[in-house]
């Protein structure tokens, strides 16, 4: 199986961002678990703090037989109508992540554009929120 763990804007920073919110592990970190939670997965890590080039990157995961994605889209979660059009036209699940639990910070996070068309939501459990996102895909 083909999983492709997808971060946006500001994610490149885990680890030195705000460690209050997010902590101090790295994704590096993130990705060393995941692999060794799941041995048989073959994960890709795309990051990009540009709207545009987390669109291309999920067209071009529906050419390469990808079979999910995690998605992080940080602020664009709130804000990305883009996003959401791309996410609705995929063959794949995607479930979209979250390390802080956006319901509980700031209300303009408590919207999400994308949540419709993802197949489901997990935030609040830091980065095992993503190693749960795994779960989900992978029990599909």
């Amino acid at each position: 199986m083909k999983i492709l763990i997808l971060n946006g804007p500001n994610l490149n920073r885990l680890g030195t961002r705000e460690p209050s919110i997010y902590g101090t592990n790295t994704m590096a970190d993130c990705m060393q678990q995941l692999a060794a939670a799941y041995p048989n997965v073959h994960f890709e890590y795309f990051q990009s703090n540009v709207e545009g080039f987390l669109i291309d990157r999920l067209q071009q995961a529906a050419d390469e037989g990808v079979e999910g994605v995690v998605l992080n889209a940080g602020a664009y979660t709130h804000t990305s109508i883009a996003l959401r059009d791309c996410i609705a036209s995929l063959p794949f699940p995607v479930v979209e992540v979250h390390i802080s639990n956006v319901h509980a910070r700031e209300s303009f996070r408590h919207t999400s554009m994308i949540a419709p068309v993802c197949r489901g939501v997990i935030a609040g459990f830091g980065l095992d929120s993503y190693r749960l996102a795994v779960s989900a895909i992978v029990s599909i």
